[in-house]
């Protein structure tokens, strides 16, 4: 039996009285909305399967699943918790699989990380590197940041191992530092209209390639507190691909300085300083507190900090003699 309790108007069950089995068979429900294929999906009867179906019923007091025609279709409850009740066995699996020893050497594992193609590109690729090294029965699974990021940062953590996202754009979780990086502006080799520098009325004036997504959320912020307003003439959902779409015309962008050193071999581009002070970059590794006692997890944690420490390492400043382009503000 579920004992609902009500705190200030708001219901809140007893977890102590909570039948985790319904979970599981609440997943199965809504994702084969069929009593007789959940039921065989979990291990259940068709009977038993139909019993858990009428105590989820009387517990949200809605019918979850409704006939329509000769087959069942979520209700509007139903599907706000398909989601919801993904991302919850998610979470229960991985809380339920934490380990209290790990050895990276004979262990088997995928962790999957939540990633900007930056990022993989300057400190996921050397992760694999290292983790090919050390711990070979490991995998590492690499995801594109989700669109809707800010909407759902619990439930995305919940569900994966970890975000590598910079400081600015989250917090109120758990975040292993890993290294720093700088905004550049990045124009084409050519560009008729640009000499040794930038200037604000170059910002101003000439057309734009963005990033779709809230990765840089801060340093466009920063653009807008200076009064910036950029004229997108372009847009991509890949950091990489912004160099490709500067070159040969009179766009700009701006880009981290690791990334676009490590692109400038293959896209005919000029590296510049910002006409202004622009903001740190600190990326970081953010994670859910329930991977905190993980063994595993600290191991991918104290991992990652020392591939991080490694990058941080690769000198991005005093470049200058190599490229008359790249030049701080006050020289």
């Amino acid at each position: 039996m579920l004992i609902i309790q009500h705190v200030y108007g708001e219901p809140v069950v007893n977890l102590a009285s909570l039948d985790l089995n319904l979970v599981v068979a609440l997943r199965a429900l809504l994702e084969e909305r069929n009593v007789t294929r959940a039921g065989r999906r979990v291990g259940l009867s068709q009977p038993a399967m139909s019993a858990a179906l009428a105590r989820l019923r009387r517990h949200f007091d809605d019918d979850l699943l409704s006939r329509v025609g000769g087959h069942y279709e979520l209700t509007a409850l139903g599907q706000v918790l398909l989601d919801r009740t993904s991302a919850a066995c998610d979470l229960l699996e991985r809380l339920f699989t934490s380990q209290a020893d790990f050895d990276p050497a004979r262990e088997e594992r995928e962790f999957t990380i939540v990633s900007s193609d930056y990022a993989v590109a300057v400190f996921g690729a050397e992760l694999a590197r290292t983790v090919h090294r050390e711990a070979p029965g490991i995998r590492l699974r690499f995801t594109q940041t989700p669109s809707g990021l800010m909407d759902s940062v619990a439930t995305l953590l919940s569900t994966t191992d970890g975000l590598l996202i910079p400081h600015g754009v989250i917090s109120d979780f758990p975040a292993t530092e890993l290294y720093r990086d700088r905004w550049v502006f990045v124009v084409a080799e050519d560009h008729p209209d640009i000499g040794d520098r930038l200037t604000r009325a170059d910002l101003a004036r000439l057309p734009w390639v963005t990033y779709q997504r809230t990765y840089d959320a801060p340093a466009v912020r920063q653009l807008g507190m200076l009064g910036i307003e950029p004229h997108v003439e372009a847009s991509a959902d890949s950091f990489t691909l912004l160099p490709f779409l500067v070159a040969g015309t009179r766009r700009i962008a701006l880009l981290q300085e690791r990334l676009a050193r490590r692109l400038r071999a293959v896209a005919p581009v000029r590296i510049m300083e910002a006409p202004y002070e622009a903001v740190p970059l600190q990326e970081a590794l953010w994670w859910h507190p329930v991977h905190t006692h993980d063994a595993a997890h600290i191991w991918l944690r104290e991992t990652a900090a020392r591939v991080g420490a490694m990058v941080n390492s690769e000198t991005i400043h005093g470049v200058d003699d190599e490229d008359p382009g790249v030049r701080s503000p006050g020289d």
